[in-house]
């Protein structure tokens, strides 16, 4: 004991209170097992990411945000969706599978550029199954009925002319999911299809734009039969 621990030991003030002596060292916590080391930054900053990840993981698809998108497709759509999904299932993923294989047997991954090319890709495929799959099962097939006719519903091919501007389209409007790859498509939620909807022709319709109010006039309604 040093002499600071001797003089408190004496104090009239210290008299009743714990003494150096009578502090437990780390040495003797630990045997008797009641030493908690302090984690380090290192340590507590690791489990959070861990913690974080295994969150991530445990969130179930129906709590994630959904966008407000109509779930309606066109039987062309849907066709298109079920095609892609064979190609990618039947064709793309065994190729890609096969690449993955042949490259993990070659050793040494951690600079494998081909291992870790086609496995991103082979995520990639396999999410765009997941989603395709989904589509399948959720949308809802919309197809021509005779009493559309005459009015802008879904699946209509509609023509438009601005005349102040002098421009003039036609348009078809569809679900989100058939507009990649057709130039003339707009989504059934855009603000041009949602002012187009349920009008005639020579109906004026006001879209409503972050560039400002365009009016166009409905020149002729077709439908694909």
């Amino acid at each position: 004991m040093d002499a600071g621990c001797i003089k408190n030991a004496h104090d009239p003030i210290m008299i009743g209170k714990a003494t150096c002596g009578d502090i437990p060292s780390a040495k003797t916590k630990a045997i008797q097992g009641t030493y908690k080391p302090i984690p380090s930054l290192y340590y507590l900053v690791k489990i959070f990411k861990v913690r974080s990840f295994i969150m991530r993981r445990k969130i179930p698809e129906s709590t994630l945000p959904k966008l407000d998108r109509s779930q309606f497709i066109t039987s062309e759509g849907l066709q298109k969706l079920k095609e892609e999904h064979d190609h990618l299932w039947r064709v793309e993923r065994p190729d890609v599978t096969a690449k993955v294989a042949w490259a993990a047997s070659l050793g040494d991954r951690s600079e494998n550029a081909d291992y870790h090319y086609n496995k991103k890709r082979l995520r990639e495929i396999d999410n765009r199954l997941r989603y395709l799959r989904k589509c399948i099962d959720d949308f809802k097939v919309i197809d021509y009925h005779p009493n559309q006719e005459g009015k802008v519903n879904f699946g209509a091919w509609v023509e438009i002319k601005n005349e102040k501007k002098g421009l003039q389209n036609r348009l078809r409007i569809v679900g989100y999911e058939e507009l990649i790859g057709n130039k003339n498509y707009i989504s059934m939620d855009s603000p041009m299809a949602k002012s187009l909807l349920d009008k005639t022709v020579g109906d004026e319709v006001i879209v409503k734009t972050k560039m400002g109010d365009f009016v166009w006039r409905i020149l002729k309604i077709e439908y694909q039969k």
